[in-house]
Formats: C-alpha cells, sequence, structure tokens
C-alpha cells in the first residue's frame, strides 16, 4: 500500500478470512515472508496469504478484502521478472488447486482452463489431439496459466502462434466490488445491448465505449506495430478493427484490474514432427542481422544466444554436453521447422540451408532432427536465465533491463547500440532470446546496494529506453511492466496515455485495490529492491564453507535462488520430491530459499537459526541433492538444511528418530555382536512394533533386519589364495551393505577381483557419517570423516582408489567432505580418487571387459548419483552388458536415506513419492525384468512398496559372470 494508506488489521482479516472460505487462510510470518518476492528485484511483505479450494473461495477472498481494505494480489506460479507478483496485499495462490482443464474441446480447438493450471498440463492434454497452446515461455512445465495472461506471456513458438493475447477468447472475471461476468469478443450491437442493460456491467462497457472513442487515434498512432509489444495496457483490443474483444484488452493486466476465474484459450495444430536447425554465425549481432531473411521460411521458432550465454555455461560446467552440439560462432540462431513427417520438417529444413549455403557469407550449421537430440540443445537456450544469474568469478547479474523487443528487421543494429550502451555503462551481460520476433533478453551486473549503483542503475534504464524507443520498439517484449519498467511508459506512450491507463484500471478497479503500485501510478524501479542500501545479512559461524562464488558465507548462498522457479516441476529430473508430493510452495527449493533468505533480513522472520518457520519448510527436505544438480543457479538444499538443523538443535534435544537413524553406525555395530538377538526386536511381532514406536518409525514400515554376518566380518576370514598382483583398491564398506546386505558388497569382491584387482578393505571401523547430515549433526559427522582421513592416510597420499557401492556414501567424499575441510589436501585427494563402483570401471575400461547379459532390465538412478556423480556410468556399464534397458525419469524414490522409514508426514510424503512413476513401473514390469537400483535406500522402498528385489550393480555384474562362467 502507498502513501500512507492505513493497513487493515490482520488478525482480524485473517480470522474473518478463515470463517468465510473452505481453503486457508495463512497469516503467519512464514508464510508472509515465504511470498515476499517473485523472480525480480523486488520484495514486498504481503499482509498475508491465501489458498483457495474453489471459485468460491476466491469470491468470498474478495468480499472480505473489500470489507476491510484489503489490497488483493492474485499469483500463479510466482516467476515474474518484473515485481507485479509481490506486494503488501493478500496475495491468492492459484497454483495449488485451481489448477484444472475444465473442458478440452479438440474440434473446436478450444479448452477451457483454471489460472493456477500449469501450461504443460494443458499441452500435453491438447497433443493427444494434435494440437497445442502456442505460447510457451522457458518456464512451460511449471508457469501457470493466470500468470501467462497477467504477463502477456510469449515463449519460442509465438512466431508460429503468437502472444498470449492472440489466443484468449473470453475470461471470466472477478472485479474488486463483486461483480463477476465473463468478456471476450463484443460486436456493436452487443456493446450498446450491455450498455443499454445498465448496472455495474453496463457502466464498465460504456466507460470502456467511451475511453476507446476518446483515445482510439492516440491508440493507433503511439502503440507501436510490433510482434513482441507487451508494454502498457492492451487498449488496441478496443478498437473496432479488433472486436472490442475486452477479454484481450485484459491480458497482459498484471492483476491491476481483474481477478481471473477462468479462461478459454485457442489451440493451435501442433506439427507432428519438428526438425532443428541450429546456425553458427561470427557474433550474435550478424546473427540478428539474418532474421528477416530466415523468417521467410517461415520458421515455427527462432531464437538465438550470444557467446557470452555460451562462455558462463562453461565457466558453470552447465549441460556441457548440450553446448558441444553446437556449430562453431559467436552468436547462433535456432530455428525449428514443423511437418506432418520427419521428411517435412527435415525438407523445410533444407531448403534453409541451401539458401544459406549459397550465400558468400553462409554461417555454419547443424541439423538435428532427433527430439531427444534437439531438446538437448534446446536447453542451452532455455538455460539462459540460470546460466547468466550467478557466474563464478563475476559479480552477479540481475533483471532489470531484461526485456526489450525492436522490430525484427532492425535486431542486429538494436544489439550493437545495446551492448555499446552496456559498455558505456561499465555493465556485463549475454544477448538471448527471441530473435524471431525482435525480443531480446539479458541480465546485467548491476549494483544494487550501494546508493551510487542504485543510481547508476536508475540512469541506464533510462537511457536504455531512450534507445529502444528510437527503434521503434516496446520497453517489454513479454515479461511485462510491473514495477521494473512502469516509470518508463510515459516515455513510451505519452502522457496523455499514461492518463488513459489509469482510467482504465479506475474502470475496473475504482477503489485502487488490485496490485497497487504495479503498471500504473507504480513505484519507482529503485524502491522496494530485495537488496538496496539497507541490505547487511548478519556473518554467521558455520560448518560448511560455501564454495566458490559463495565465498565461503551462508549468507551469500542465500541469495543464490533467482526464483525462476524450475523445482516446481511436477514431472521429469530429481527436483523437487517434497514439493510434488505436497504442491506447498514452501516445500520447494525456492521456497525454502527464500525463507533462509528471509531469515537474515530479521523481519518478518526474527528467530535466526532458531527460527520455527524455516525448520518445518526444510523438514520435508528428503535432502535429495536434486538442486544441486537441476537448480540452474546450484541452489544446494541438502547442505543448507544440515547447517540450519545443526544450529537449531544446538543445546536441544532432537526427536528420537534422529537418535535411531542418525546414529545407525554405532546401532548396526553394536547389533553386529549378536544379530540375530537384534533382529528378534526388529523383526518380531509385538516387539517390532516396539523397536519402531521407540525410533520414531513409521508403524506402515518394515525395518530392515541386520545380516547374521556382517561383510567385513566375511572379508577378513573368507579363504585366501594366492595374493592378486593387480592394481591394489580399496573397497570402502558403508554401514548399509556391510551391516545389511553384505551380498551387494561380496558382490562387488567377485567382480573387481574376477578383473584381476588386488581388493583391500579398511580395518579400522569407519563411517562417512552419511545419515548424520540429515540430522545437523555436524560436528560428529566432522569427527567421523577426521577418523577416515587419519586411517586412510598413507592410501590417500599412495594415490590408492577408493570404490564405493552406496552412492550417498561415495557422495559425502565427493561433496561434504571438501566442503567440511576445505583446507585439507588429504580431503581433496581422498574426493578425487574415490570412485562410485561403476564411474571405476568406466575409468578402468581398458582393463575390464564387460561380459554379457541378455535381459530386459529397468534402471532407478539414486538421486545423489545424479545430482553429485556420474549417474551416465552406470548406464554404460548396464548396456555394455547388453541389456536391453529402460531409465526411468522418476525422481527421487522417497525413502531419502532414512526420511521414508520416520512416521507421520515423513511416510506420507515418501510414499506419494514412490507413487508418482518408481513403484507403479516396477510394480507392472514382468517377473522376468531386472530392476537394477543401487542405493540401499532406493531397494528398501522398491521391496516395501512394490514387492520386488532390486540389484545393486555389483549384483548385476555378478550374475552376468555367473552366465559367462569365469573372469572377464
Amino acid at each position: 500500500m502507498r502513501n500512507g494508506d492505513a493497513l487493515p488489521d490482520a488478525a482480524t482479516l485473517a480470522a474473518a478470512l478463515r470463517r468465510a472460505i473452505a481453503g486457508e487462510g495463512r497469516f503467519d510470518d512464514g508464510s508472509r515472508a515465504l511470498y515476499s518476492t517473485d523472480a525480480s528485484n523486488y520484495r514486498q511483505v504481503p499482509i498475508g496469504v491465501v489458498i483457495p479450494k474453489t471459485v468460491e473461495d476466491v469470491v468470498e477472498t474478495l468480499a472480505v478484502c473489500r470489507r476491510y481494505g484489503a489490497p488483493v494480489l492474485a499469483r500463479g506460479g510466482g516467476t515474474s521478472l518484473a515485481g507485479q507478483c509481490c506486494n503488501v496485499a493478500v496475495v491468492m495462490d492459484f497454483s495449488q488447486h485451481l489448477n484444472r482443464i475444465v473442458e478440452l474441446d479438440p474440434e473446436g480447438r478450444r479448452a477451457r482452463v483454471q489460472p493456477g493450471l500449469v501450461l504443460d498440463d494443458l499441452r500435453d492434454a491438447a497433443e493427444a489431439h494434435g494440437l497445442t497452446f502456442g505460447p510457451d515461455p522457458a518456464t512451460h512445465n511449471h508457469c501457470t496459466f493466470g500468470g501467462m495472461i497477467g504477463n502477456n506471456s510469449c515463449g519460442v513458438h509465438s512466431v508460429m502462434a503468437g502472444k498470449t493475447d492472440d489466443n484468449v477468447e473470453e475470461l471470466e472475471i472477478l472485479t474488486y466490488d463483486g461483480l463477476r461476468l465473463r468478456v471476450g469478443a463484443t460486436t456493436e450491437e452487443e456493446l450498446q445491448r450491455l450498455v443499454r442493460s445498465g448496472g455495474r456491467r453496463g457502466e464498465i462497457y460504456r466507460r470502456l465505449r467511451e475511453l476507446r472513442d476518446r483515445y482510439a487515434p492516440l491508440i493507433r498512432e503511439r502503440y507501436p506495430d510490433i510482434p513482441r509489444r507487451v508494454s502498457g495496457y492492451n487498449l488496441p483490443y478496443l478498437l473496432p478493427e479488433h472486436g472490442f474483444h475486452v477479454a484481450r484488452a485484459l491480458v497482459g493486466s498484471e492483476g491491476t484490474c481483474v481477478t481471473i476465474l477462468e479462461a478459454t484459450v485457442r489451440l493451435v495444430h501442433s506439427p507432428r514432427h519438428r526438425t532443428l536447425v541450429v546456425l553458427g554465425y561470427p557474433d550474435a549481432y550478424t546473427a540478428a542481422d539474418h532474421v528477416p531473411e530466415i523468417l521467410t521460411h517461415e520458421p515455427t521458432g527462432l531464437e538465438g544466444i550470444d557467446d557470452v550465454l555460451v562462455g558462463d555455461m562453461k565457466k558453470k560446467n552447465l549441460h556441457p554436453r548440450n553446448i558441444e552440439l553446437l556449430p562453431p560462432g559467436g552468436g547462433w540462431l535456432l530455428v525449428e521447422f514443423g511437418g506432418e513427417s520427419r521428411d517435412e520438417a527435415d525438407g523445410r529444413a533444407r531448403d534453409l540451408m541451401a539458401a544459406l549455403q549459397a550465400q558468400p557469407d553462409a554461417p555454419s550449421m547443424k541439423l538435428f532432427d532427433d527430439p531427444k537430440e534437439a531438446k538437448t540443445v534446446w536447453k542451452v537456450r532455455e538455460s539462459g536465465l540460470g546460466a547468466t544469474a550467478r557466474v563464478p568469478g563475476q559479480p552477479d547479474t540481475w533483471e532489470g533491463w531484461e526485456d526489450s523487443a525492436v522490430p525484427p528487421e532492425k535486431l542486429g543494429g538494436y544489439l550493437r547500440e545495446l551492448r555499446q550502451l552496456h559498455q558505456k555503462y561499465g555493465y556485463r551481460g549475454s544477448l538471448y532470446g527471441h530473435f524471431g520476433q525482435g525480443c531480446v533478453h539479458t541480465r546485467n551486473d548491476f549494483d544494487l546496494v550501494t546508493a551510487a549503483g542504485i543510481e547508476k542503475y536508475h540512469a541506464f534504464i533510462h537511457e536504455a529506453a531512450d534507445l529502444v524507443l528510437r527503434y521503434g520498439g516496446s520497453l517489454s517484449g513479454e515479461h511485462g511492466d510491473g514495477q521494473s519498467r512502469a516509470e518508463l511508459l510515459p516515455k513510451m506512450f505519452g502522457e496523455e496515455l499514461i492518463g488513459a491507463f489509469r482510467e482504465f484500471k479506475a474502470i475496473w478497479d475504482p477503489e485502487g485495490k488490485m496490485n497497487p503500485g504495479k503498471l500504473v501510478d507504480a513505484y519507482s524501479p529503485v524502491e522496494n529492491l530485495r537488496l538496496g542500501t539497507s541490505y547487511h545479512p548478519p556473518t554467521l559461524q558455520t560448518h560448511f564453507r560455501f564454495p566458490g562464488d559463495d565465498d565461503g558465507q551462508f549468507s551469500r548462498a542465500t541469495l543464490r535462488c533467482v526464483g525462476v522457479g524450475e523445482c516446481r516441476r511436477m514431472h521429469g529430473g530429481v527436483m523437487c520430491p517434497s514439493y510434488r508430493a505436497t504442491g506447498e510452495e514452501m516445500h520447494s527449493t525456492r521456497g525454502r530459499a527464500r525463507l533462509l533468505f528471509e531469515m537474515l533480513q530479521g523481519d518478518p522472520l526474527r528467530k535466526s537459526w532458531r527460527d520455527e518457520h524455516v525448520k518445518e519448510a526444510l523438514d520435508l527436505c528428503l535432502a535429495c541433492k536434486g538442486c544441486k544438480e537441476e537448480c540452474p543457479v546450484d541452489v544446494d538444499m541438502a547442505t543448507y538444511k544440515a547447517e540450519f538443523l545443526s544450529h537449531f538443535y544446538e543445546g536441544r534435544l532432537r526427536p528420537r528418530s534422529a537418535y535411531a537413524f542418525g546414529l545407525i553406525y554405532w546401532w548396526a555395530r553394536l547389533a553386529s555382536r549378536a544379530p540375530r538377538l537384534a533382529n528378534v526386536f526388529t523383526q518380531t511381532p509385538i516387539l517390532r512394533d516396539v523397536a519402531k514406536l521407540l525410533a520414531g518409525a513409521a508403524r506402515q514400515r518394515r525395518l530392515p533386519a541386520f545380516a547374521p554376518v556382517p561383510f567385513k566380518k566375511w572379508f577378513f576370514k573368507r579363504p585366501v589364495g594366492a595374493p592378486l598382483q593387480g592394481r591394489r583398491i580399496l573397497l570402502w564398506p558403508d554401514t548399509f551393505n556391510n551391516h545389511f546386505h553384505p551380498d551387494v558388497a561380496r558382490a562387488a569382491v567377485e567382480v573387481l577381483e574376477s578383473a584381476g584387482y588386488a581388493v583391500s578393505v579398511p580395518r579400522t571401523p569407519l563411517c562417512c557419517g552419511r545419515p548424520l547430515y540429515d540430522f545437523g549433526m555436524l560436528d560428529l559427522a566432522k569427527r567421523q570423516l577426521r577418523q577416515i582421513l587419519d586411517a586412510l592416510r598413507d592410501d590417500i597420499r599412495a594415490g590408492t582408489p577408493v570404490v564405493g557401492l552406496e552412492p550417498s556414501c561415495v557422495a559425502v567424499f565427493r561433496d561434504e567432505l571438501v566442503n567440511l575441510f576445505p583446507e585439507d589436501e588429504d580431503a581433496q585427494r581422498l574426493s578425487r580418487q574415490t570412485f562410485l563402483l561403476s564411474e571405476f570401471l568406466v575409468q578402468e575400461k581398458e582393463r575390464f571387459s564387460l561380459p554379457q547379459l541378455r535381459r530386459k532390465a529397468i534402471l532407478h538412478g539414486h538421486c545423489h548419483e545424479k545430482a553429485v556423480l556420474r549417474f551416465g556410468d552406470t548406464e554404460k556399464v548396464l548396456r555394455g552388458l547388453g541389456l536391453d534397458l529402460e531409465v526411468l525419469d522418476s525422481g527421487c524414490c522417497g525413502m531419502a536415506g532414512s526420511f521414508g522409514f520416520e512416521a507421520g508426514e515423513h511416510y506420507e510424503v515418501s510414499v506419494k513419492c514412490g507413487e508418482q512413476l518408481l513403484l507403479p513401473t516396477v510394480r507392472e514390469a514382468p517377473e522376468g525384468v531386472l530392476v537394477v537400483a543401487s542405493g540401499f535406500s532406493c531397494q528398501e522402498q522398491i521391496a516395501q512398496g512394490a514387492g520386488r528385489h532390486a540389484l545393486h550393480l555389483a549384483q548385476v555384474l555378478q550374475m552376468a559372470l555367473g552366465e559367462r562362467g569365469g573372469p572377464p
């Protein structure tokens, strides 16, 4: 709220909302902190948050807010880059419940959708009928229709299908004063009838008609006729030549006018086959010069990237294989063609290539018609924001001038002058985006912390606005105006049309309560900064040394998240399993990162390491490390969780599950003295229930049985023949494969020795402490690692390879070890010479001839193997065996160490994670199909959830050796 407006009493408002709606009203400090920002530079702590379950909840929420004078902000995926999704208001999050396809009409090529529906959910459903929704921003797997309509989103295929406004037919809307109506295109006769009907609806249409008639000449004059004009209200749609289309006029209004309850959208034909051509030019400017010529070949997508973006990806080692696929050059165009057959799509692509090849300055070229390979290349473009947001050795980059657009035929000149402007101000930024429509994305290293830096940024965006307008362009080509660009709108439209904007908003929202301070009468671009001159987080003593560009500081680590929300996707990859299970923002990587940032601000969260809101958000983190690999800015929530919990519980008792599962190494050693007796307590009726109660385990779970003979006991007592003369290696006897699954370790010994290696096992009892991290027991974990460094010092310095079987334990050596002991050279050495069995075999492929095993198999990868290790090596080894292999894109199994064994919500989330893909797939697999999973927890989840025994890679190799009947 602005200008000294009094805020409503939050407690009274919250109580009224909770009485009125079936959904939730969350006015606690944690929820307010969680929704304090979007993907922009801005931060405004809301009054409270509403999670509506039904459309009626939305109606009631506005009624209550109206009664108390509270402003309202409707929100979808919360990925807005211009600040339009944060405000001192009651935030309504539609994404959790109001996310359905109401109706899909393939014949009419229409769909009715709720505002919280994720774009890809509609696209997937429409593809079954050969249709799609054309606009597809890079966030397509987690952005919502409400947000797309609010921002007038576009994306790669807007070249083929236009912006969101071109694809909206009708909207069901709700005004702040309670009017609910459907709007769309309006004939002159219908318009006259509506005006005559009177009432609030008649008044709206009358005033819109008057606004149109008064400003029509100016609208035609001042709005640039370019493919990507997103800035300003969509007043051209009120003109007669555009059918007085009220729905489309509201597209791009950023929640400042109405709340969207439902949308009827247009579907377009989706080509069955797509072929990608990548063109390499000397630089991005030359690439842009050729855009008009390439557009004559009618591509379905035309994107551009520059050498700065590719260079940043190389520095971050982000998608290295994808980058290698690019042809030579310093600027690239990604040109997609569609067709009803591969030959048709290829033919169009080759026509372009032939035309370009005939020119004296022909670019380098590559054609990709394999969908998987093309998707790999597209990942380079889609990773633009994350690739440039936090680059090692360079200042942080921010939005602020990331969305300008010009006529495509003028793009080359504009890019050259924009780069010159960057150089004038000393800014660095990549240039990439939707070149086929003249839209340029970039992030620049603005200084948004010092007064001088902020003043310089303010001057830059004004000069940048003058530049883009001189080229006949738009301040925004996709992301909207929000707060970033609203101050600049008079430059683009003139003061008279700005008056029309104010009038347009007032027609819908006379009290000014819909997302106030955005787009119209907006805050300055340098107000409400998430950082700003007051940003001064405390310096905290931590166990981990946060590496690289975090400068060792936890506060720097909490700045990583840029809010793009890749962790909110519901399918594919590893992250974020708890969000997929609950749909709750606080259980996404983004939500947790945001709360950790807010924790250091001191308002509204005030208890630092002891804050219960942060603890609640982290509680359902499975520490899968998926974000460490898949988050575009490498947020490492597993590490942050361990660090937080170590301080949260300092001087406090932990839950009993922490002592039962976190200390499993010591319990297992104790049980190994009398494993049968231990199993009496954990496996027999009544006693096992008592054991689970004492351990804090879920009653539905079966506690793993201790092995009668631990692996190390077997290893040191086995008959030893002639000593092997091969290379000496250390096999790491992790707690799980030592005490619970010794058959896995024994299989590994057989495989490695049959290949000629001299296998040794440490005699000293050692443990990497993997379970300790999940409970924040970092002092004890460091002690365990120190014991390992001391016990293995001779082998470490001799370069003896250490081969591990449990991915989570090997990941400790590669990850936690070096972050807890960053200055210890032995820790660095051990990290480099520790390998998962699959990694070791691939590295040693010259020494190891794989046997053949002609079977079908399903492979589920351990999260830590995917995030920290080289999961591809496991696939290589299995395919090398000749297996007919299906690799599941199954995400986290849900067991995640002890997480899935624990009672309550942990168990429930664990089951939901497993049931998303892994468990149903395993259940449906024929009996003869091998199920391969190398993680102990993954094997337990499969056994207990699907009733199948999963094999470790070592056991598959042992099976192959047995079928061949001898050593390699």
